[in-house]
């Protein structure tokens, strides 16, 4: 299936697209999305996805595979398959950007095939979805753009030239310091389907239950009648 979103960031084109060629600054953004690992243009990480009480983790890769600097427009390729081999997806993503001034427009056409659990929301929902997904990351990257800059290093003193002084006694050896490890990534919280699908099923819903309520009334009525 095709789905086309919309995007907007409050920032100049140029930051939005070098942030958007930055794995390591865009994962954070995406809900339930966790970096793992950085080699050129790929990258590997995992999504965590909550369906009600069921719990999916994708893992997968991506890489960019076409960045037009001059056109603004970068194509991305994804694949990712359930930990429990219940699912797949596949994804390529074209983002095109536009600059206005200091914000950025921008459109996020997504080629998607799903298989599992997830597919059986159907393109409408997913598309809403999607939407939804695509607003709370713009969020996320113009707060991490529009952020303060960072504090310029200080200016060491000069240094004064020092009186004579006696010379002291050699300070024993220090201990060898241990490096610290490596920093793991930080797991991002699961992107829960059903918060964010609420509005679409409450469309789809919602009409069901006025039929069933209407038929139920019709029901009571003719009961009612027959009883009179």
């Amino acid at each position: 299936m095709q789905l086309e979103h919309h995007m907007s960031v409050p920032a100049p084109v140029d930051e939005v697209w070098t942030a958007l060629l930055d794995p390591e600054k865009v994962a954070p953004c995406m809900p339930g999305a966790t970096l793992t690992g950085v080699d050129g243009n790929t990258f590997t990480g995992t999504v965590k996805i909550k369906m009600g009480p069921v719990q999916l983790l994708y893992k997968g890769t991506g890489k960019f595979v076409e960045t037009d600097e001059q056109a603004r427009r970068a194509v991305m390729e994804a694949a990712a398959k359930d930990s429990r081999g219940n699912g797949t997806v596949n994804a390529t993503f074209t983002i095109t950007l536009t600059g206005d001034g200091d914000r950025t427009e921008g459109t996020v056409v997504t080629d998607l095939s799903i298989t599992g659990k997830p597919a059986q929301f159907g393109r409408g929902m997913i598309s809403d979805v999607g939407g939804k997904i695509i607003e709370q990351f713009t969020a996320c990257l113009a707060d991490k753009l529009g952020g303060p800059p960072a504090a310029p290093a200080p200016v060491p003193a000069p240094e004064a030239a020092a009186a004579p002084e006696a010379v002291a006694p050699a300070a024993p050896a220090a201990a060898p310091v241990t490096p610290a490890p490596a920093a793991q990534p930080t797991e991002a919280a699961p992107l829960d389907l059903m918060q964010y699908a609420r509005g679409s099923v409450l469309k789809r819903v919602g009409p069901a239950v006025a039929v069933g309520a209407l038929l139920a009334l019709i029901v009571y009525l003719v009961l009612r009648r027959r009883q009179g």
